[in-house]
């Protein structure tokens, strides 16, 4: 059942958005040459405790740590190690929030250490840009598949490719909440977009082909032909004026 949110539960989103952005984008600056995965995710963590919140991520499904952190063929769901050594221009996604008076903030973004190729910088841009082009269609009285096809639309004709086994979800007191929000699709179709629907949309784009494979250790999931993937995620509320992000550091 999709749940629509109060004001008042807005304003506590907000707040949760608010640290789950400030630690996305210090776990961002973390991200350089020489540095391992597990200290940008100690970055991450212990901002957000440091705020009165509790990193969303860990232990949610039994997952280790405060962020999921992705280097370059890695879709998704990395896990922080201190084996892991970021190298010189290689790309870096991140994903994680924070759970703040009981609701819960979710963003991610792909971090570029030193620096990177043409390859890699456009596969970021185009991810980016992919997201504004949904939420430019996230409208009062629009439906979850215009945001949909408006990121699909975007991503092809840039040459890329959309992931489809994973997708955007509602959020609120559950980090995971209805509706699901595919980032492909078709306009006009899936739950009705309607003021104080509370969603994450996160469109993740490979260089390459679609395909994606899971990893051993049953978390990471890499593209299928070794390409480079992009990961981009916001947490946006539903309102009469307009689609409004949540997880926003200011």
């Amino acid at each position: 059942m999709i749940s629509v949110k109060t004001p008042g539960e807005i304003e506590l989103m907000r707040e949760a958005g608010r640290i789950s952005a400030r630690a996305l984008q210090l776990g961002g600056e973390a991200v350089r040459p020489g540095v391992t995965t597990a200290h940008v995710n100690k970055v991450i963590h212990d901002y957000i405790v440091s705020q009165g919140a509790t990193p969303n991520f860990l232990g949610l499904y039994g997952f280790p740590a405060s962020a999921c952190i992705s280097v370059n063929d890695t879709v998704i769901h990395g896990i922080p190690s201190t084996s892991q050594v970021i190298r010189e221009g290689d790309i870096v996604s991140i994903d994680t929030g924070a759970l703040y008076r009981g609701w819960h903030g979710d963003n991610a973004g792909t971090f570029v250490a030193g620096e990177a190729s043409e390859e890699a910088k456009r596969l970021i841009a185009v991810t980016t840009q992919s997201f504004y082009e949904g939420l430019k269609a996230a409208v009062v009285g629009g439906r979850v598949g215009d945001i949909s096809q408006a990121i699909q639309r975007y991503v092809e004709a840039n040459g890329f490719s959309i992931v489809r086994e994973y997708v955007g979800h509602g959020l609120g007191r559950e980090l995971h909440e209805d509706p699901e929000v595919p980032n492909f699709g078709h306009a006009g179709r899936g739950a009705r977009l309607v003021a104080g629907m509370t969603l994450a949309v996160e469109p993740m784009v490979n260089a390459g082909g679609a395909a994606v494979r899971q990893m051993p250790d049953g978390w990471a999931v890499k593209t299928k032909d070794g390409s480079l993937s992009a990961h981009f995620e916001r947490s946006i509320v539903i309102t009469a004026k307009g689609p409004v992000i949540l997880t926003d550091p200011e």
